[in-house]
This record gives structure tokens, sequence and C-alpha cells, in this order.
């Protein structure tokens, strides 16, 4: 939370309003960290995969609850379940300005090769129902690409509540300072969790045919394996035994590594809305290669600042690979092209301003 909205948070309370910052996950040093900054810490309880009715009628009760003791007049709301009950909740309890922000449809959206499992078209259906029953009881819905804002007009039909478009959430261009891509060796880096939606498994598939072609270019990896939606620690291990990746793990710092990177990869075709890495990158100023899909394709202008890529399509992902190691004159160009497209679009202060605009702060 503090990471990404941190500033925005900052700004209300510098506007004199009251900041109250829910959030399931708190500790007793995250509390006090919170406070420091001038938040109050609310706890309450969600889980993220259930579809049991029962808990989600808790968890609006809880909501509902706080925000009538609270004496809540905005509630802005993120993240599909969050926006959902946490908009809901306020309804029930008469807030008057009602913020949902969806940042991406999510796994239930997502259109994957294979049959999707029961459980993923169940949670479709009853998300869609809930989207089309709940969303028109905000008072604004925040969106971050043209795709979701198509999907939700379709689903939500004549109900649909007034909807602005953000684009990204934003990054401090200060913070990601940018800095010219290294060329000698090139370096391609995949930045995020290890989810096959996030396209890991075609990142690893390319790395190693590429590398077998031109074994001087490195490819880099940074994140947690995931043995349930990704690619486990035993498979991530033959990659890295054989000297297809170098494996940084989770590390704190990922500007550290772009700034040694000369290419950010992200063959993702999950249900974006528009990647925090993919900001940070183009801000650095790194060339991207991403695929041709919802939330991705904002964060390039193909064969301007890099390389929109078929999803589930290996070779294509490849090809690009190769166009930009056999020129790679073009990755200092579409370097300095990312970062112009960062500061035009990804400005987190310009960005800020918006949401504040949007939230009537």
């Amino acid at each position: 939370m503090l990471g990404f909205r941190g500033e925005l948070m900052k700004q209300m309370v510098a506007r004199g309003h009251r900041v109250y910052a829910f959030a399931i996950d708190y500790t007793e040093e995250s509390e006090a960290y919170v406070r420091g900054l001038g938040f109050i810490p609310v706890r309450y309880q969600l889980d993220g995969y259930t579809l049991n009715p029962l808990h989600e009628l808790k968890v609006v009760w809880a909501l509902y609850r706080a925000f009538k003791r609270l004496e809540i007049t905005v509630s802005y709301c993120y993240f599909a379940k969050p926006a959902l009950y946490g908009t809901y909740a306020a309804w029930l309890a008469k807030v008057p300005h009602r913020v949902a922000k969806l940042e991406g449809l999510g796994r239930p959206f997502t259109e994957t090769e294979g049959k999707k499992s029961r459980r993923l078209v169940l949670a479709k259906w009853f998300q869609k129902r809930l989207f089309k029953w709940i969303l028109p009881k905000a008072t604004m819905l925040v969106l971050l690409n043209h795709d979701d804002e198509r999907e939700i007009a379709q689903i939500c039909g004549a109900k649909q509540p007034k909807t602005t478009l953000l684009g990204g959430i934003g990054v401090c261009l200060d913070k990601f300072a940018v800095s010219e891509p290294p060329i000698s060796p090139i370096r391609f880096i995949f930045s995020g969790r290890l989810l096959n939606e996030k396209g890991i498994r075609y990142y690893l598939q390319a790395a190693e045919e590429v590398k077998h072609r031109y074994p001087l270019v490195e490819f880099w990896l940074i994140g947690l394996p995931d043995s349930l939606h990704g690619i486990s620690e035993q498979e991530l291990s033959v990659f890295i035994n054989q000297g297809v990746v170098k494996y940084f793990g989770h590390v704190d710092n990922v500007t550290h590594y772009l700034h040694q990177s000369s290419v950010f990869v992200l063959p993702s075709y999950y249900r974006e809305g528009l990647p925090r890495s993919s900001q940070e990158a183009l801000a650095i100023g790194r060339p991207i290669i991403t695929t041709d899909a919802p939330g991705c394709r904002e964060t390039v202008d193909h064969e301007i600042n890099g390389y929109l890529v078929k999803p589930h399509d290996k070779q294509s992902l490849i090809d690009a690979m190769e166009k930009l190691i056999s020129n790679p004159e073009l990755i200092v160009s579409m370097g300095r092209a990312s970062r112009q497209l960062a500061e035009k679009k990804f400005n987190v202060i310009e960005v800020n301003e918006r949401m504040l605009e949007v939230l009537e702060l």
C-alpha cells in the first residue's frame, strides 16, 4: 500500500484530511510506521481466494460498521475484492463519495492456452455478477486501460457507473533516475512474480534458445518461484545450473539491477491493469519487450521504445530479442524513448493530482 500509494496518501494528509488506511496484513511495526506518517491504520479481514458467501458477507458487514463508526466521507477502494466489498459497504453506510479502482481484472479474466479450471470459471461468473451489481453503486470508477473499460461497459451495460481512465499508477521519476543501458554485454531482465500468467516459462524457453546462439548475451531473473501457479524451485534450478539465467531471487532494490540491465522483458498474458514493473523500467530508460495484451500494450509504442509480441508465442519473443542483439544501437535509442514515454504518461506527481481530483480532495 505505502510503496505504491504512500505519496498520494501523504498529499491527502498535507491538505488537512484525516486518512484511515485499511489493510489486512498490518504488524505492530507497520502500524507504528503508518501512524508516524500521519495515517490511521485500521485492520480488517479478507481472503482473496475464498468464494464462501458467508465469509464475504462478514467482510462487508465489518467494513460497513467501520465506515459508520469512523464517519467516512470518501471511500477509495482498489483491487477487485476490496473495490467490490468496500464500495458496497460504503454504499450501505451512505458514504457520500465512493471511488472504486480496478487495477486489472486478474486471473479469472486471463486468456489461457488450455482449458480453465472449474474454480476459475466459477470465479469469473461470480465476479462478473458482482461487477454488474456493485460497481454501479460507486460514484466514480477508475480503470487503468481501455480493454478493462470495454469489458466493464459490456458487463454493466446501461448501469455502468461514471468512469475515468487513469492509465498507470505512476512512478517517481526522481527515484528512478534515467541511465543509458549497457550493451556490452547485452542483458535481458525479467522482474516480477514467477507466475505462468506473467510469461515466466516463455522467458526461460526463449532465453534457452537465444543463449545457445548468442552465448555472451545474459538473461537475468528476479522474483520468487511459485509452485502452485508458476514455476517451482526444482524447474528453475535446471535453467540456473545450465547457465541459461542468472537468478537473484527476491531483492529489495530492483532499481539496482535494472540499471545494470539492457532490456526489460515481460511476456505476460495476465489480465494486467498496467504493470508497475514496466513503468519502473520505462523511467530508468530501458527498452521494453512485452505482449500485445491488456495493460501491457500501454507501455510500448511498437518499434519506438520496444516491441509488442504475441501472447503465448515463444518465437515472437525470440525474434524481438534477436532484433536488439543484432542492432544494439536500438537499445540505446529505444531506452531514450522509454524515458520520454514515462515522463509523458507515468509521472506519479501528475497521476496523483488526477487522483486527488477524482477523490474530490
